[in-house]
């Protein structure tokens, strides 16, 4: 009995049937049979099923002696599964590479849910993918599985069979069937949702959902729309066999005249002489189903006026003037926007022609939010070694309280930023500043990135849409152009950056300024520090720090920290932050995770952990500085690697203990194995490559060399001889009877060794 049972019906379908067959039979998951149904297609459908069948014993091809449509074809297809979940995929459709084995995973994570609702994507034949706009609600937050009064949010994912995973005995016990039709899937996946036990999301991609420019049966002028009375009137019968159903009939009522209008208004779907006629059955549904409690949104009460009354004309009128408003407003809004920005681009234009300020530098991180990165600690530095330039800081309004005392505060798109950026001679981010940035001769832009490159990045982004998307190359490289001196950590990343973002720059590879702070700090900073985020005593903190993921629309947590902690015991809190393109936390409230998203000093949480755990994010180089253990959680791997792109194979160089499941990472920590002597060598080799000059003093080497013009910067203390400041773990240990001094290396006093307030 094979996983899962992939129907795909067939009928003129022949430029598109051969993708979509072969992008089920090169799944990296092969637990499947794929039951391929010929609905008596006129062209080599039927041809090519057979020649599939032929070379993959997995195929099984169902011929139908007459053209049925797609709801009974299916139906054909299911008559032969055999498999525990039954998936369909419209013959002109495809599924993402993995897409099985994702679906795979989550059925077992969630318990073997009797429907999955997964992701998908429309793409079009000019190229453009265009998410789903409702994503959200298959987000994997929260209790899993779920009935549907748990998540009504559900309803508002498009109402098709392709997006979800069946269990085939749910579908037998239920007695789900498709009809005959257009819109056969409305009697289908209503009934299937609200009927449904359990139920889980999955909020990867699974289905590219094609949008073809000619064929698709919708957007075809035809009497088949008038089939959607009938579906409808399926659903209700449906809901009024089953009595513990009625709390949905106001949610059905409401969607069946969504539709209804939707069809309606669609100018392509009813033939020229119908419309009167589709009118009086609407309004005849209406008031046949119409519901008490049935909430309609203010947007919708015009449609929903539409069909009740049968008021066309009325209708045309009222919405024609409603988009007369709006588009006015619009209009109003932009000319509004445009006047501002003619204002400021004025004033910046003016500011331009004003000598340059050299005792002036503007600073900003990551599109204007907080104090911190290498910006951050490099401001610090300035305030230090070139007191006689005064530094501002841009960030957005919501993000000033994580500025310090020191710095100007200077709001973006205001007439004191543009002043800042046309008169200050030194120009610091790790990102670039406004496009419309004018490069004055005299001013110098260092550009101090913010990582170390695992994953690919700058031009080697053209061999990876899926990561790229819309970045327009032609505008990095004038950005690029602007660039007086980039900084980096290691050879390896000097040598990327020239090679991915080349330009006349001069490469500073001196470490990052805001590893400075690794060694700078003190116990007693890192006590006060766990103090404040509310770490217990004697316990061990890990730092569970994921990135982001090209190929998910919805980013979420790969690991289960509720039942991580649960298996790892009372000793282990796990510190969870998000990646900052990440809007929802990665975890629910539970007892002994603290979400520090919102933190503003990543470092300050690498110092108050004992440990990290992450996947294939660029903090593993800064936090090796540390020499504290590192446990990297590859589970997805090869669906990253392919997606973005890496520049070695993490797997075989990692800078300790390698899980590639979340009962490995168990077994890792449970073992001990992560703060192993294998994994103490393994970090070694790494911190010898990756960390050659974070020795505390890259900050100041920055200054020296930019604003002093000092051409030898101070020298390197080499690896041996750097004295990064210890865990809370490794002090507690120093401390204990019989342990020997030499295992945890002496500190310098606090006096002797200040951790400055804007990285901490």
């Amino acid at each position: 009995m094979p996983r899962f049972s992939v129907i795909v019906p067939a009928y003129k379908v022949q430029a598109y049937l051969h993708e979509c067959l072969e992008s089920v039979l090169s799944q990296s998951y092969g637990d499947l049979e794929l039951i391929a149904v010929d609905d008596r297609s006129p062209d080599f459908c039927g041809e090519i099923i057979d020649e599939f069948a032929a070379r993959d014993a997995r195929v099984r091809a169902v011929h139908l002696p007459e053209n049925v449509g797609l709801g009974r074809a299916r139906n054909a297809g299911m008559q032969e599964a055999t498999g525990d979940y039954l998936l369909f995929l419209d013959s002109d459709d495809t599924l993402t590479p993995d897409a099985l084995r994702t679906i795979a995973d989550r059925l077992r994570e969630t318990g073997e849910p009797d429907v999955l609702v997964y992701d998908y994507a429309r793409t079009y034949w000019t190229g453009q993918t265009v998410p789903n706009k409702f994503a959200a609600q298959l987000s994997e937050d929260g209790p899993a599985p779920f009935r549907l009064k748990d998540r009504p949010g559900l309803l508002r994912v498009l109402m098709v069979a392709w997006n979800k995973a069946y269990r085939r005995e749910f579908v037998e016990r239920e007695g789900l069937r498709f009809p005959p039709g257009y819109y056969e899937d409305t009697p289908w996946t209503y009934p299937a949702l609200m009927a449904a036990r359990t139920l889980a999301t999955l909020d990867r991609v699974c289905v590219h959902y094609r949008q073809r420019r000619r064929g698709n049966i919708l957007s075809t002028t035809s009497r088949g729309h008038f089939d959607v009375f009938e579906q409808y009137d399926r659903v209700f019968e449906f809901v009024e066999r089953r009595p513990e159903l009625a709390e949905w009939r106001p949610v059905l009522f409401r969607r069946m005249v969504d539709h209804l209008s939707t069809v309606f208004t669609k100018r392509d779907r009813l033939p020229r002489g119908t419309r009167a006629e589709f009118l009086r059955r609407a309004r005849a549904h209406y008031r046949r189903y119409r519901t008490p409690g049935a909430s309609v949104s203010l947007r919708c009460h015009l449609r929903h006026t539409l069909v009740h009354f049968g008021v066309h004309r009325t209708y045309r009128t009222l919405q024609g003037f409603i988009t007369l408003l709006r588009r006015t407003h619009k209009a109003a809004s932009k000319l509004t926007r445009a006047l501002r920005a003619g204002v400021l681009q004025a004033h910046y234009r003016i500011q331009l022609r004003l000598p340059l300020r050299a005792d002036r530098a503007v600073f900003a991180a990551y599109w204007g939010r907080g104090h911190g990165c290498n910006p951050g600690a490099l401001e610090a530095a300035f305030r230090t070694f070139a007191p006689q330039v005064r530094t501002a800081w841009i960030a957005r309004p919501e993000h000033r309280p994580a500025v310090p005392p020191g710095p100007r505060h200077v709001r973006p798109g205001t007439a004191a930023y543009w002043t800042a950026l046309a008169r200050s001679k030194y120009l610091v981010n790790n990102v670039n500043f406004d496009r419309r940035l004018v490069k004055r001769p005299g001013q110098v832009f260092v550009q101090t990135q913010h990582g170390t490159p695992l994953k690919h990045m700058g031009l080697d982004l053209q061999e990876r849409p899926a990561a790229a998307r819309d970045m327009d190359f032609a505008r990095l490289l004038g950005g690029v152009d602007k660039w007086d001196y980039v900084l980096s950590a290691n050879r390896h990343t000097t040598l990327t950056w020239e090679r991915v973002y080349p330009g006349r720059y001069e490469t500073l590879e001196y470490g990052y300024p805001r590893n400075d702070v690794f060694q700078q700090a003190t116990s007693a900073d890192v006590a006060r520090l766990r103090e404040s985020l509310g770490i217990p005593r004697d316990t061990i903190a890990v730092l569970y720090a994921p990135t982001h993921r090209d190929y998910r629309r919805v980013q979420r947590s790969h690991l289960d920290l509720e039942r991580l902690l649960r298996r790892l015991g009372p000793r282990f809190v796990i510190l969870a932050r998000a990646h900052y393109w990440q809007e929802a936390p990665p975890v629910r409230e539970v007892p002994g995770v603290i979400d520090v998203s919102d933190h503003p000093s990543v470092e300050s949480l690498c110092l108050a952990s004992d440990a990290l755990v992450t996947d294939y994010s660029s903090l593993m180089f800064d936090y090796a500085n540390l020499d504290r253990p590192i446990v990297i959680h590859a589970d997805d791997w090869e669906a990253y690697e392919a997606a973005r792109g890496t520049y070695f194979d993490l797997r075989a160089f990692p800078p300790g203990a390698v899980a590639r499941s979340e009962d490995e990472l168990i077994d890792i920590f449970a073992t001990g194995h992560w703060r192993g002597s294998r994994s103490a060598q393994l970090r070694a080799a790494f911190r010898e490559r990756f960390c050659p000059h974070d020795d505390g003093r890259a900050a100041e080497r920055v200054v020296r060399r930019v604003v002093l013009g000092e051409t030898e910067p101070p020298a390197i203390v080499p690896l041996a001889e750097r004295r990064p400041v210890p865990s809370a773990a490794q002090t507690a240990a120093s401390t204990q009877p019989g342990r020997a001094p030499s295992a945890i290396v002496p500190r310098p006093s606090a006096e002797s060794q200040p951790v400055a307030d804007t990285a901490l």
